[in-house]
């Protein structure tokens, strides 16, 4: 819910403007301090993780642990101020800018701040770079985002580059952002990283186990030799913000041993590409944070991967939202990718993936089963599931809560972490459910 809808316009509009300038005042008082900023349509969360994981080798780094990143938030998350939880209180904002004065006027409290930039309309990325100048700026991926606002996706493009424009220097996936969005590069000061062999920061593959995930080698303009890491993450997509994040370490001074020693620490984020113990002997592929038509594609290529010994593999996938007039073609697309020779069934949750992916599905050949509700598409998987099975859980967050299906499958005996599990999750989603009964 974004912010401007919570509090009237001017007192917003105070509020952001008085953020804003504690922030430039901060960064001039501690100019030691290194800003990382990660744009982009998917993969902000991950690499953002992943980039602090690996820089805390050797630096102090803030980085908020939630996924805000609006107007209001990124000014609290760059100070590492906690966001209100009374934003219509005067009182409460006080206390809060009388914080900031002291971040400000104190001494310098981290070396690196990692902060994520997100976007819901035309012109927001570049309404950060009116108080921001990144030392880096990544670029994770250029894929369909609210599309009932931006329309195409060069309008996407136009405004996850624009991070460039206010940047030091830029860092782009060379993997998922097409060649053709290259003249909304405006800054010359850019390198690009990702799998692909001519990304100037790249990871050579040699083998996945599930055990201890890719094992290869590791490329850098930096360093002469390439160098040998693992990577514990499941799907090709899942490296990428690991790339991201070595680009950004080379860039930083760290060396090969540090880089190495921050990627063994990294973990799936919940909800996104995490393999989890389920009952009966089967292995889930928790996906459910959020979905879009790449990463949804990229998942449902994991499974094929991974399930490949598998007796069985599932896919339960849920509506891809905020895709405007592009959902139909785009979950079209997807029923193109389910691959009846790969799954035994394919179950869709919500109205867009029944009324236009299940058809397509079934044209494939494959067994579908459409259901309501994320705790009716548990309890059918289920009924149907065999034991070693494999199943994946892709979804987004809102109406579709695609964790309670991971929860009714999974082995919760396990110490496992699941996404929108808060209090006022569990209300949000109680509300939500009690209509189906």
């Amino acid at each position: 819910m974004r912010f401007g809808y919570t509090i009237p316009y001017m007192f917003k509009q105070y509020i952001r403007k008085k953020l804003e300038k504690y922030v430039r005042e901060y960064l001039k008082a501690h100019p030691d301090i290194k800003l990382i900023v990660v744009v982009g349509s998917v993969g902000k969360t991950s690499t953002k993780r992943a980039v602090a994981t690996l820089l805390s080798q050797r630096f102090t780094v803030r980085m908020y642990e939630g996924n805000h990143n609006t107007e209001m938030s990124v000014p609290l998350g760059i100070l590492g101020i906690k966001y209100p939880e009374n934003i219509r209180s005067i009182a409460a904002w006080l206390a809060v800018f009388a914080e900031a004065r002291r971040r400000v006027s104190g001494p310098r409290d981290v070396d690196v701040i990692v902060q994520e930039l997100g976007t819901d309309h035309p012109g927001d990325i570049a309404a950060f770079g009116a108080y921001l100048v990144p030392d880096i700026a990544i670029v994770t991926a250029i894929t369909p985002e609210h599309m009932e606002f931006f329309g195409t996706i060069e309008a996407v493009a136009q405004e996850e580059m624009s991070a460039s424009n206010f940047s030091k220097f830029v860092l782009l996936n060379h993997d998922d952002i097409d060649g053709r969005f290259a003249d909304y590069e405006s800054n010359p000061n850019f390198a690009t990283y990702g799998l692909d062999g001519l990304a100037d920061y790249r990871f050579e593959k040699q083998e996945f186990t599930i055990g201890v995930g890719y094992s290869g080698n590791i490329i850098a303009p930096e360093f002469p030799e390439a160098f040998a890491a693992s990577v514990r993450v499941f799907g090709e997509h899942s490296i990428r913000p690991v790339m991201g994040a070595v680009a950004v370490s080379a860039k930083m001074g760290l060396l090969p041993h540090e880089i190495v020693a921050g990627i063994s620490l990294i973990r799936p984020v919940p909800g996104r590409m995490n393999v989890l113990s389920g009952i009966g002997g089967t292995t889930i592929i928790d996906d459910s944070y959020n979905s879009s038509p790449a990463a949804a594609a990229a998942a449902l290529q994991t499974l094929y991967l991974l399930g490949e010994a598998a007796p069985q593999r599932i896919a339960v996938l849920g509506d891809m939202r905020e895709l405007g007039a592009s959902s139909q073609m785009e979950h079209e697309r997807l029923g193109m990718l389910c691959d009846p020779n790969m799954l035994a069934w394919v179950v869709t949750v919500g109205p867009e993936t029944e009324k236009y992916l299940a058809p397509v599905a079934r044209q494939r050949g494959c067994q579908v089963k459409s259901v309501r509700t994320a705790i009716e598409a548990g309890a059918f998987v289920r009924s149907v599931t065999r034991e070693g099975a494999m199943i994946l859980v892709k979804g987004s967050q809102n109406e579709i809560f695609l964790e309670e299906t991971v929860k009714i499958l999974c082995d919760m005996s396990e110490d496992i972490e699941l996404v929108r599990q808060s209090e006022q999750w569990q209300n949000t989603k109680r509300a939500y459910f009690d209509q189906y009964k």
